[in-house]
């Protein structure tokens, strides 16, 4: 895989909480000191608890919100110095998909047109090839073409992640952020979505930082996991090592937790 498409380097994203206690700010500690690396085409998954930092993490990466230190590299390119418009550029190739898929669909928008939209602000495709390109990508995610002219309450929750998961892959990116992409959904719609990933991962090399609470999920499509508590990673390692040998006390406290549950 070579060297790393992404470089993680004491990475800190700290809030302001309350005011001032005897002139001293107090913080809270979203991401503390984060060291991560992710190969060309690997699965990295992010396990934890609901707020442990998790999604902080990975908007953090990609300056959707803006760390407090460290450093990101990306492709050989610091995130935390280029201007606005190089990110923009690099933007093409960074994507994130969120959990809850109808939140981050426009409910006046057909699909047709939510699919669309980042092939027109970037300027990729020509006008005439749009349609063509969103039932391409469409027919990627499982969906037939006459889906694009519906609007996104008219769908389930696995179809609508579908959409998302589509809008995503419309600039061909390089690299994902899955924010917990399957919690929101049934089990068996769970196993479907997983599906349409491990087919990314495998066929078109996009790497991924998969983010779950979920362990069993992670297990299925990761490479390696790292394990996040309070702000900070306490354990990482390829992912049937750390099944099957886990050496914090708070990741073996996670795998017991899916011990007994169905596998997806």
């Amino acid at each position: 895989m070579g060297e790393p498409l992404l470089f993680v380097s004491g990475l800190k994203t700290y809030f302001p909480v309350g005011s001032r206690w005897f002139g001293k700010q107090q913080w809270i500690k979203a991401v503390d000191g984060v060291d991560l690396s992710i190969k060309r085409g690997e699965v990295m998954g992010l396990v934890g608890e609901s707020g442990s930092g998790k999604t902080t993490l990975g908007k953090s990466i990609l300056r959707l919100v803006d760390p407090t230190g460290g450093q990101v590299r990306f492709d050989g390119k610091d995130l935390m110095t280029i201007n606005a418009r190089e990110l923009r550029l690099l933007r093409r190739r960074m994507q994130i998909i969120f959990q809850d898929p109808y939140s981050s669909l426009n409910p006046r928008m057909q699909i047709k047109q939510i699919i669309a939209e980042p092939l027109k602000l970037h300027r990729i495709v020509p006008q005439p090839k749009i349609e063509e390109r969103v039932v391409s990508l469409l027919a990627k995610v499982g969906m037939e073409d006459y889906f694009m002219h519906r609007y996104p309450h008219e769908f389930s929750g696995g179809q609508r992640q579908r959409i998302a998961i589509a809008r995503a892959l419309a600039l061909e990116p390089d690299f994902i952020v899955a924010d917990e992409p399957v919690s929101a959904l049934d089990v068996s719609v769970q196993a479907q979505i997983l599906n349409i990933f491990l087919d990314l991962q495998r066929k078109d090399g996009i790497a991924m930082l998969f983010i779950s609470h979920d362990l069993a999920v992670v297990e299925r499509i990761a490479d390696r996991i790292a394990v996040m508590y309070r702000g900070k990673i306490v354990e990482e390692a390829e992912t049937h090592r750390l099944i099957s040998n886990p050496q914090h006390s708070y990741t073996q406290s996670l795998l017991a937790a899916v011990l007994n549950t169905t596998p997806i």
